[in-house]
Formats: C-alpha cells, structure tokens, sequence
C-alpha cells in the first residue's frame, strides 16, 4: 500500500535555480524568477499562525 500523498500543485518549479527564503535564506519551492518576497515552507507556516492570532 502506497500512503504517499501526491502533490497536484502546478504552481511549483520545475527545478533549480529556486528563489531563498528572504528570512532564514532557505532555499523555497518558487523559482528564482517568482516576484515578490519569497518563503521557505517553515516561514510560511510561522506567518501564518502569527496572522491568524493577531485579531
């Protein structure tokens, strides 16, 4: 049994060069050519939940 889940997302880069994360300079999953302040999945994940709880 394959439990791996699949990732449909089109939006991803085919491959390198991919753009670093403008806060821990990780590499993300956006192409260097993406605009706009890129996020390595971990800081997007902590913005997120500091945007969730600040109301």
């Amino acid at each position: 049994m394959d439990d791996r889940v699949m990732d449909e997302r089109t939006d991803l880069a085919e491959g390198p060069p991919y753009a670093d994360c403008v806060r821990c300079g990780e590499p993300t999953e956006y192409p260097a050519s993406r605009p706009g302040a890129t996020l390595c999945p971990l800081c997007e994940w902590q913005e997120g939940q500091r945007t969730a709880c600040s109301g």
